[in-house]
C-alpha cells in the first residue's frame, strides 16, 4: 500500500461514463482519493454521500475527488446518478488502479476470508501522498479529511 511520502505511479482507467481518466490530469493538484469495496452498499454509500454533502467545503480547501472501486461503469453511473456526486467515480474492474495504490488483499467478514478492497483513502498534493486514512469514519469522512491532519 502508498503510504506517506510516496509518489502515485501514472495511471489509466475509465469513469463512470466510459471516458478515459489519467492521473496526469491529476498529479499537480490536490487530490482526494477514496477507495470504496462496492458502489451502492450501506457503507459505501454513507461515505460517498457524506464527501458529496461537504463537497464545497472540501473545494474551499483546494481538493478534487476521485471515488474507486472495481465496479462496473453501469454501476458507478447509477451510484452517481442516484446519488446526484459531483465527483467522476472510476470504474476500474481491471484493477489498475486499485493496484496502483495496493488497496486490494485479504479480508475478513462474518468468519469468512476472502480478497477485497480495503477502504482507504489518500490524500494527494502534487503526486506525493500526504495523508493516508485507513480507519474511515463512513458517516463523517469529510470531518476526518479536513480536522484530522
Amino acid at each position: 500500500m502508498l503510504k506517506e511520502g510516496d509518489q502515485v505511479p501514472a495511471f489509466t482507467t475509465k469513469d463512470q461514463d466510459g471516458n478515459e481518466v489519467q492521473w496526469s490530469d491529476y498529479a499537480d493538484k490536490k487530490v482526494i482519493v477514496f477507495f470504496y469495496p462496492k458502489a451502492s452498499t450501506p457503507g459505501c454509500t454513507a461515505e460517498a454521500c457524506n464527501l458529496r454533502d461537504n463537497y464545497k467545503e472540501l473545494q474551499a480547501e483546494g481538493y478534487e475527488l476521485l471515488g474507486v472501486s472495481a465496479d462496473s461503469e453501469r454501476r458507478q453511473t447509477n451510484f452517481r446518478n442516484k446519488y446526484e456526486f459531483p465527483f467522476p467515480l472510476l470504474a476500474d474492474e481491471d484493477k489498475t488502479v486499485i493496484n496502483a495504490f495496493g488497496v486490494w488483499g485479504p479480508k475478513k467478514f462474518m468468519g469468512k476470508e476472502y480478497d477485497g478492497i480495503h477502504r482507504t483513502t489518500f490524500i494527494v498534493e502534487n503526486g506525493t501522498v500526504t495523508r493516508v486514512i485507513g480507519k474511515v469514519k463512513t458517516k463523517d469522512h469529510a470531518t476526518q479529511i479536513l480536522t484530522e491532519a
